[in-house]
């Protein structure tokens, strides 16, 4: 699958309207090319490069297969009416909803935004951890997408 954003190019920075330096709003995402057999598609965002190991910014699944993009600016809240009831879990500021880049200063963070085609619909409840999104989408992801944004202070 192809992931790609109309805010940022793959490997390039991601504006400051889009980390905590900013709005702290989530960017617009676009992809194409789910393969046939997705039932769901699921998004996590991450930042490898966290002092403290991998670090979660954003947990989105429940997705329809039909979906070829997200708005800017994802409400955050557990469950999202607008995109038809797709839920969201926990990001690493114990908060739900999208989270910010928000480095400590010195070299750019690289921010993955991965998505995931799954062959199943996750019953799993709002607010989940990305360790319990894992659990319930393995052995079911048929594709994954990704793009990857920098951002450093």
């Amino acid at each position: 699958m192809e992931l790609s954003s109309s805010a940022f190019d793959d490997g390039q920075t991601i504006p400051a309207k889009y980390t905590a330096d900013g709005q702290n709003v989530s960017p617009p995402l676009q992809w194409s090319d789910a393969p046939e057999g997705t039932q769901e598609l699921a998004l996590i965002m991450d930042d490898p490069d966290a002092p403290i190991g991998t670090f979660t910014h954003w947990l989105l699944w429940g997705l329809g297969p039909d979906l070829t993009e997200l708005p800017e600016g994802i409400e955050a809240v557990a469950t999202v009416a607008a995109l038809e009831g797709a839920k969201q879990g926990t990001s690493g500021f114990r908060k739900i909803g999208y989270g910010g880049p928000a480095p400590p200063r010195g070299p750019a963070h690289h921010y993955n935004f991965t998505l995931y085609a799954l062959d199943t619909t996750l019953a799993l409840e709002p607010g989940a951890s990305k360790d319990k999104l894992l659990r319930a989408m393995e052995g079911h992801i048929l594709a994954t997408g990704k793009l990857t944004g920098m951002y450093g202070r």
